[in-house]
């Protein structure tokens, strides 16, 4: 049986990690070479750093903190933010990421996906899609950040990504993100059970109960979250311990 990951992410603005809650409200938490060196060290499975003003200022993802913090860890790491091209991949690659995440701008020009896959391989590209659950009961593609909402469906947008190539769905509920409320067990059990890659949940997780939670009801491969770790709310070793206990095979 594969091991379930916990996945710590370190949103990153202005080369330092910030944390807010659904989408805004940014508030600082540390260095993320000296974060992410101590989440390796404490038993993460993997990292997502994610450059969360890229996209909206129009600038890349610096490739010089991506060559940093792969000095400082031994595990593998995921960077996004920002990534519109192959060659802007190449660059983060040969800087030391192992996968890499697109959002936005996989949206607007879906070929992106293809050509990734087709350079890198699927197991390289990440997509990352954030939703949030309208009143009509339907969960919707946004972009920007959580900033632009589209027409698109969660669900629909994630299989076709997947057809196209993407190895990997990063789910951010922005209903949940931010709250400590529970991940988002619907959407996440949805694309787990009809889609054939790992689908990584985000946004929500507050308490161990979450992601046992996420795991055994929503059958979701990995669990992401910030706030929690950068602020020692939930100390991943525990955390892992706990998820042993209740069945759920970590890598300890």
């Amino acid at each position: 049986m594969l091991t379930k990951r916990i996945i710590p992410c370190l949103d990153i603005k202005d080369g330092r990690t910030v944390k807010g809650t659904n989408f805004v409200n940014l508030r600082d938490a540390g260095d993320p070479v000296e974060l992410g060196a101590l989440y390796a060290k404490k038993g993460a499975d993997e990292l997502v750093f994610l450059d969360i003003t890229a996209t909206v200022e129009k600038r890349k993802t610096l490739s010089e903190l991506v060559n940093k913090i792969a000095h400082h860890i031994n595990i593998p790491f995921t960077v996004g933010g920002g990534i519109s091209s192959v060659e802007d991949v190449r660059v983060l690659l040969q800087n030391g990421a192992d996968k890499i995440s697109v959002n936005t701008s996989a949206f607007k020009n879906p070929q992106l996906i293809n050509d990734l896959a087709k350079e890198f391989g699927s197991q390289c590209v990440v997509l990352a899609i954030d939703t949030k659950k309208e009143e009509d009961g339907e969960w919707y593609v946004y972009l920007n950040g959580g900033r632009t909402k589209t027409e698109s469906k969660c669900f629909d947008w994630a299989k076709e990504g997947v057809e196209r190539g993407a190895g990997e769905i990063l789910l951010t509920s922005m209903n949940h993100d931010g709250t400590k409320q529970g991940f988002a067990i619907d959407i996440t059990k949805r694309l787990s059970e009809e889609l054939p890659v790992p689908v990584i949940a985000s946004g929500g997780g507050g308490s161990m109960q979450h992601f046992e939670d996420i795991f055994n009801q929503a059958n979701a491969d990995a669990a992401l979250a910030a706030s929690i770790f950068h602020f020692k709310e939930i100390a991943i070793p525990d955390l892992k311990n706990f998820l042993n206990k209740q069945g759920i095979t970590m890598r300890l």
